[in-house]
Parts: C-alpha cells; sequence; structure tokens
C-alpha cells in the first residue's frame, strides 16, 4: 500500500502494515457503494456498465439487476429500500430489495428536469439530500443530451410529502455529500473545483454559513467527489490519487493511494472498520484503525 503522510496523526488512522486487498474487477465505472449491517453485504453500481452488484465474503460478487439506469450513487432509507440515483433518466428512485417494488421519488424542479442526480444519504429523521450535477448528461458518465436547469443544485427531499427543495445552487459540479456524525453539519465536494465545503444545518433541513472546508491536492488522476466520515469527526474524501483524509479542521493528514482513482467508498464490516472503495474498474478495501460513522439507520422498532 503507497502513502502520502503529512500530519504524524495519520499512523493513528491508517496502519502501514494494512494491504490495499483487491475484491473484485473487471467492470466498467464502479461507484455508489453502500453496506448493509444485517446481511453483511456491499451493494454498488457500475454505471457505464448499467448494472447493480452485490459482494458478500462467502458468496462473492452477484448481479442484482442488469438494467439500473446507469445507476451511480445509492443509499439505505430507514426501512432498507435502495435509493439510487440514475443518470440516464435523470431520476432519483426507490427500490424495496425484499420484492423488487420500484419507485420514482424526484425528476424534476419547477417543471425542469434534473440534470443527473449523483449521491444521496438519509438524516436521522427520513429526509433525503442529493446532488444534480450535470456529469450523467456526458458521453463519458451517461447519455449525452442538453441540460435543462441553469444550474447544478443540492436538494432536500421530504418523503413524507414528495417536497422538493433547492438548498444551494452555485456549486460548479456538486458531487458527494455526508453529515458529521451529530448531523450539524453537511459536507459537499465540488468536483470541478476540487473542493470540500461545508455548511452548518438549519433547524428547518435547510444550509447556512457555508465555508471551504478543505482543498484537494495532488497531481495524479482523481477528482474530489464520495466523502464519508468516521467516529472520530475525520472526514474521508476521494480525491487526486486516492483517498484524503482530513481532520475535523479541514487539515489533510494524507492519501491513501489508490492503483486507479477512487470514486466513492464506505465503510463496512462488523466493526466498520474496513474501507470499500471503488475504483474505477476494480473494488477493494483496506482496514482502518478508527471505525466509520454507519450510513444505514434502522427505524427503530416498537
Amino acid at each position: 500500500m503507497e502513502v502520502i503522510v503529512k500530519l504524524d496523526d495519520f499512523y493513528r488512522l491508517i496502519d502501514l502494515q494494512s494491504t490495499l486487498e483487491l475484491v473484485a474487477a473487471g467492470f466498467d465505472f464502479v461507484e455508489g457503494p453502500v453496506w448493509h449491517p444485517t446481511y453483511k453485504s456491499l451493494l454498488f453500481s457500475d454505471i457505464l456498465g448499467n448494472s447493480l452488484y452485490s459482494w458478500r465474503a462467502d458468496v462473492g460478487v452477484m448481479k442484482r439487476n442488469r438494467h439500473s439506469y446507469m445507476a451511480n450513487g445509492n443509499a439505505y432509507d430507514h426501512d432498507g429500500r435502495l435509493l439510487t440515483c440514475e443518470h440516464a433518466t435523470s431520476r432519483l428512485t426507490r427500490t424495496d430489495l425484499t420484492n423488487g417494488t420500484y419507485e420514482v421519488l424526484a425528476t424534476h424542479y419547477q417543471g425542469k428536469q434534473l440534470n443527473s442526480p449523483n449521491d444521496v444519504i438519509v438524516k436521522q429523521d427520513g429526509t433525503i439530500y442529493f446532488t444534480d450535477p450535470p456529469s450523467g448528461r456526458s458521453a463519458g458518465y451517461g447519455i449525452p443530451r442538453e441540460q435543462e436547469l441553469p444550474f447544478n443544485g443540492v436538494y432536500r427531499l421530504d418523503p413524507a410529502n414528495s417536497e422538493l427543495t433547492l438548498l444551494i445552487d452555485d456549486f460548479a459540479k456538486p458531487n458527494g455529500l455526508c453529515f458529521s456524525q451529530d448531523e450539524s453539519l453537511l459536507y459537499i465536494s465540488d468536483t470541478t473545483r476540487q473542493n470540500i465545503r461545508v455548511f452548518e444545518m438549519l433547524a428547518d433541513g435547510g444550509l447556512g454559513n457555508s465555508r471551504l472546508f478543505a482543498n484537494l491536492v495532488g497531481d495524479k488522476p482523481g477528482v474530489a467527489d464520495g466523502l464519508k466520515i468516521d467516529s472520530q469527526g475525520n472526514v474521508y474524501s476521494c480525491g487526486p490519487g486516492g483517498i484524503h483524509i482530513f481532520t475535523v479542521k479541514g487539515d489533510c493528514l494524507g492519501i491513501v493511494e489508490t492503483p486507479e482513482p477512487a470514486a466513492n467508498f464506505v465503510f463496512g464490516d462488523d466493526d466498520l472498520c474496513s474501507l470499500y472503495i471503488t475504483a474505477t474498474t476494480s473494488l477493494y478495501r483496506l482496514r482502518v484503525n478508527v471505525p466509520g460513522v454507519a450510513t444505514y439507520l434502522p427505524k427503530p422498532s416498537g
């Protein structure tokens, strides 16, 4: 494993004796990994392969859906249903994996088709947040077509009434997003500007007090993309060369380099100490010292 260490605290998070393990290969362009703690399984998209796959240690890789509408980002809602950003249709959808029920949640804003929903997360209250750059309207990542909206937005969707709210429209290309552990902050990456911005979460679910959190610096292939945090508040982001790790203050601790440009990742396994990384044609796994924050929060029983 190759790393670039910028601050000594990097060694608390990453054991240099760890191995960046190749889990599976041979895909076209993988993205959107999500971990299911009950089934101990990973689900991820192959955008250009137009497929959804699952992986489990005792089973290996299985194709779940051959016609995914060029799915990109995924997330589970509190009922374990899969939320998916579709490049080919410019829709955010929801699928019940137990019975195959498929629903369209969002397609348009103020009468104009969304650009191409990219990444999606779910707040503890069930509210859905997603980014909407035009990437899926380009030949390299989707189906070429004209953009209807004059901006690239970040949205909130209330699943109770399907109300879609535009939160911010001044990103060049909004991409990955994640909450701080207490959900007081929302981090959003901007692929074009190679940076991460952070917002304060307002009581009404909106965003306030935007500021630059960090720049993604490097001369190797890769862009600001998927984002996650660990249980100590460190922010992990895809970027040039691999996975960049930042302190809560935005100082770069270092970079875990990947053999292919990393697009996204998720913390998985029982202890949430495995980074499952989707990197172009391959899926990798890296054991880390500090567990991540669970991205699937099942609805409390009773």
